[in-house]
């Protein structure tokens, strides 16, 4: 008889090796200790024990408390690392894959006050796991692959009977079984915007047939506003992030993905233009891609959760809003691409620009104004 086995509530803990250290910890004491005791060896006939002690000491509750210490859930050395990436890490950083070029002569001398890099940092271009989003949907990562982005609707489980909820973590778990190649749930809470619906129900309000659907109408989309001025409304979207890594006879890692060596050897193999892979491999990750879709729509629909495809223009938007969560303007679906030339158009009048609640980007590539 199989015995029960408990699995953490962090599912990302590493696992332990010896007296409860991860292999990482025991690498940095290890190779600490070894350091120290190779230099006492070589140095102990002609230095004594309490002068090599005067450096060695620090240097030893340095590695141990690098490898033992945590601050907000992360280890102390993976925190230095990422401190150190940031420090060496150019502050200004430019949307330009194709290099670093100087602003045009006739930009610099409209400029009022050209920017300077600060700090005698020149800027670098910003790389993005992302390369690019196809017309159907599906995100370019380049080497690592492709990936489908689907939302997912919500289940109320609190009010379901415990033989309902016992059917939902059956239905739910059937579907982790299933899973062959890595897949993220992602929990997205953003600001929520009241603006359209307050507008559009102030614009429909006249055309109710009843003087008091009319009242309200009004009187609800003023609560709605007090609503918005008064605290911070935020919403949640449940995201399903599929990735399929390019080539089906990759070798896979614990969790389904490929393996460290795998990424490494499609890199070495890539052409320095990105290219990488054939448009053959790539569209058929992108079939997998589509009939892992399919299989999660079929085995989540009957509990309820109805997920749905993004588009081109909302995976776009997606990925726009991760990179610039606190932005006023939110990116939508009809936001100006990089690629797109956007014109002005003089003989628009003030009646064609929108309210302050009704600015949004959309907005100007359907006019054509320039947005920059």
């Amino acid at each position: 008889m199989t015995q029960p086995v408990r699995i953490p509530a962090d599912v990302d803990r590493e696992d332990t090796v010896l007296a409860n250290l991860t292999a990482r910890q025991l690498l940095i004491l290890a190779v600490t200790g070894i350091v120290l005791y190779g230099v006492w060896s070589l140095t102990r006939a002609f230095v004594p024990l309490p002068v090599f002690l005067i450096p060695a000491v620090p240097i030893g509750a340095t590695a141990a408390f690098l490898a033992l210490g945590r601050r907000d859930g992360m280890p102390l050395d993976r925190l230095m690392l990422a401190a150190l990436r940031q420090r060496i890490t150019p502050r200004h950083q430019v949307a330009a894959p194709e290099g670093i070029h100087p602003a045009p002569g006739w930009l610099a001398r409209q400029a009022n006050e050209p920017e300077q890099p600060t700090g005698g940092v020149a800027p670098g271009a910003l790389q993005l796991p992302a390369e690019g989003v196809s017309e159907t949907g599906v995100v370019d990562l380049g080497t690592d692959g492709v990936v489908v982005v689907a939302v997912c609707s919500t289940v109320n489980f609190a009010l379901r009977t415990p033989a309902e909820q016992d059917s939902l973590v059956t239905a739910f778990g059937r579907y982790l079984h299933s899973l062959t190649a890595p897949v993220q749930v992602l929990i997205r809470t953003e600001r929520l915007d009241l603006s359209a619906q307050i507008s559009e129900l102030r614009q429909r309000a006249p055309s109710l047939p009843h003087p008091a659907l009319e009242a309200a109408a009004r009187e609800h989309a003023d609560y709605l506003a007090q609503l918005g001025q008064g605290s911070d409304l935020l919403c949640r979207q449940v995201l399903l992030v599929l990735r399929e890594p390019l080539g089906s006879g990759a070798p896979a890692d614990a969790s389904g993905g490929d393996s460290p060596w795998a990424a490494f050897a499609r890199r070495r193999k890539a052409a320095p233009d990105g290219g990488g892979e054939d448009r053959a491999v790539r569209r058929a990750a992108e079939a997998r891609l589509v009939r892992r879709l399919g299989e999660a729509v079929e085995l989540l629909g009957p509990i309820g959760v109805v997920v749905t495809p993004l588009d081109a223009g909302q995976v776009t938007a997606v990925v726009a809003a991760a990179c610039n969560p606190d932005s006023l303007l939110p990116p939508t679906s009809a936001l100006a691409g990089a690629d797109d030339v956007i014109t002005t158009a003089p003989t628009a009048t003030d009646e064609d620009w929108p309210s302050a609640q009704d600015a949004s980007p959309s907005w100007d590539k359907r006019k054509g104004r320039d947005t920059l």
